[in-house]
């Protein structure tokens, strides 16, 4: 008889895929009912995750069922569940964040007509990203990792008659892959040394005894590449700005506690392994830390609302990886959590101005009566505190966590990076949260009641609105009171993880210099956009220099367009078009060439006359004469 908690795990799994199935393939013509299939399905989910929370949430034994999947030699590798507290953590947030986003979709997307193809994908992205949080190895877990790649790719490009979404879409699927080309090395790297992919295996410390030192950095660096492309950090992290042109609950979803954040799920996920490398985790402290700042000054000079809150993301994961970095696996892992909640939230409110005023740039949204939107306003503010790390939000104790994580480095640099990226996550957060609240008066106190930024009559039905607000409320309960639940959340993620936890120092003086910096960047931002005489534009704007670096992406992409014209079309695509003109097909060519002329040489023997026959003959007898005797 099936275990009660395996059963619970794959019907947890197996029902958005068949949803998915469903639809693409029986519902496409029926997309109401298509929603309704795609929402049981992750409803159903969710319920599984909370029962298998329920009986293993205190349980500190970690349980596994698989069964074998591929045999070779010696090799066997399986496939099946693994139940621990970081995977149902996970498995938690992941269906909760994909539920309120499907049910949100329904006002969202109504009307659309690919409404059941977006349920669809919505379907497929859940059952991938729900299997890579409960894979018990390494390959299965790439499997998945590429499937969540496959349907991220489906929900950007949703809107494929837009150029910009397609292109936007292949971005995407071309930077993430150049990070799992060197994630699936990693993987062969760590097969062929440790002939195993079990994660409960490679997070036992014997395992540093299968590897050189040196090969054992190399293959957590090349594990850490896919982290890098997934979750879109230094230097492949230009690709999620692009990404927004997709549906806006495609934004909640992928940047909050699903797509992007898979990569820092899979550095808790392998953290006793990662943390074998002194050297690798140096590397990953200092990835996490560019990609932080760079980020978050991107964010202060861009108007898209968007573009603002995908920034953020970039700048919050590289906290995320600084605290799992910096030696606190509970830091990285909190963050995560708690970012979950509020991202997604600062997103789908963004979603309620963009689908009634028609427009992503929030100077627009401002002037068209923002304010009046109330709720979606006040819980954006809400989350936006909760993203600065004020208390006593949510996002304040996550921070902290990280902050005290930084402060126990050796080198002060690190937690100096830290505190710049407080103010600065404030100062961009506020920016926008004052030019909606306190826009240009005349303009905003001009703008009829129910219009979009265009002066355009936007009425939405009762039940459109009502579907998109209850989300946001929901979300916003998390973001007001999960960091009371610190002490909890760090107990039972401490009783899944091999190995103790290091205790961090207290410093009384810690909190109240992060809340100084961070109040610090809100201050700023009042000054410049929300006191009566602000003059509505920031400092790094003032300068045509950095505003043009910021708004540029610190070249980065200008970058890579230089690097593609002149390294690869320049030159290796040149490289081998004249190998094909000249060596393939010049043999072919030439090959041809001497059949033919070989062929009217020996065609002329049929016209020659018969002396001249017997005259070839006659000197070929004298020449074999003349060989054989002379």
């Amino acid at each position: 008889m099936m275990d009660i908690s395996l059963a619970a795990a794959l019907t947890g799994l197996l029902a958005p895929l068949l949803a998915f199935a469903l639809i693409m393939v029986l519902l496409r013509g029926r997309p109401h009912l298509c929603a309704g299939l795609s929402i049981a399905a992750v409803g159903l989910s969710l319920g599984s995750a909370l029962l298998l929370l329920a009986r293993h949430g205190a349980s500190p034994n970690p349980l596994e069922y698989s069964v074998q999947w591929m045999v070779s030699g010696d090799l066997a590798v399986g496939a099946g569940v693994f139940l621990d507290p970081l995977s149902l953590l996970m498995m938690v947030v992941v269906a909760l964040i994909c539920l309120l986003v499907q049910i949100y979709s329904l006002g969202y997307m109504a009307g659309d007509p690919g409404l059941a193809r977006y349920y669809g994908f919505m379907s497929l992205f859940a059952w991938a990203m729900l299997s890579l949080t409960l894979a018990p190895n390494l390959l299965q877990l790439y499997v998945f990792w590429e499937l969540v790649g496959l349907s991220s790719y489906l929900l950007i490009g949703f809107w494929f008659e837009k150029y910009s979404a397609t292109q936007a879409g292949k971005k995407a699927f071309v930077m993430t892959r150049l990070g799992d080309v060197a994630f699936l090395l990693g993987i062969l790297l760590v097969l062929a040394h440790l002939g195993n992919l079990g994660i409960r295996e490679m997070n036992t410390a014997a395992v540093a005894a299968a590897f050189e030192p040196s090969t054992l950095t190399v293959a957590i660096l090349l594990i850490f590449g896919g982290i890098v492309g997934k979750s879109a950090q230094f230097p492949l992290l230009t690709w999620l700005p692009d990404a927004m042109e997709g549906p806006t609950p495609v934004s909640a979803l992928l940047h909050s506690a699903t797509m992007v954040a898979a990569g820092v799920y899979l550095f808790a996920r392998l953290y006793p392994f990662f943390s074998l490398s002194p050297t690798a985790m140096a590397v990953c402290l200092a990835v996490g830390t560019i990609s932080m700042l760079l980020a978050a000054t991107m964010a202060m000079v861009t108007r898209d609302i968007k573009q603002v809150w995908a920034y953020s993301t970039i700048s919050q994961l590289g906290f995320m990886l600084m605290g799992l970095a910096s030696g606190s696996y509970f830091a990285g892992v909190f963050h995560l959590t708690t970012h979950a909640g509020f991202k997604a939230l600062l997103f789908l409110c963004a979603g309620v101005f963009i689908h009634h005023f028609e427009t992503n740039d929030m100077v627009a949204i401002g002037r068209a009566g923002g304010r009046r939107q109330l709720i979606p306003l006040v819980c954006m503010t809400l989350a936006a505190a909760a993203l600065a790390g004020l208390p006593p939000l949510s996002g304040f104790f996550s921070k902290e966590a990280v902050m005290a994580a930084l402060a126990a480095q050796p080198n002060p640099i690190w937690l100096g990076a830290g505190l710049l990226g407080a103010f600065l996550t404030a100062y961009y957060a506020f920016r926008l949260i004052f030019l909606i609240w306190f826009p240009d008066r005349v303009s905003a106190e001009t703008a009829p009641e129910n219009t979009d930024a265009h002066g355009h009559a936007h009425a939405q039905p009762r039940w459109q609105v009502l579907v998109m607000l209850v989300p946001l409320v929901v979300l916003a309960l998390p973001t007001l009171g999960l960091g009371g639940l610190q002490t909890h959340l760090m107990s039972f993620l401490a009783a899944g993880l091999t190995g103790p936890e290091p205790v961090l120092p207290h410093l009384p003086w810690l909190p109240l210099t992060a809340s100084g910096c961070a109040l610090a960047g809100l201050i700023l931002a009042w000054f410049e956009f929300g006191r009566r005489r602000a003059p509505r534009i920031g400092f790094a704007e003032r300068s045509a220099f950095w505003r043009s670096l910021f708004a540029e992406r610190w070249y980065i992409d200008r970058f890579y367009r230089a690097l593609v014209d002149r390294v690869i079309d320049r030159g290796l695509a040149r490289l081998c078009a004249g190998g094909d003109r000249h060596v393939i097909d010049g043999a072919v060519d030439g090959l041809g060439r001497g059949t033919v002329a070989s062929g009217k040489a020996v065609s002329g023997l049929h016209r020659i006359m018969i002396q001249h026959r017997l005259g070839t003959m006659f000197a070929v007898i004298i020449f074999l004469a003349l060989y054989f005797f002379i």
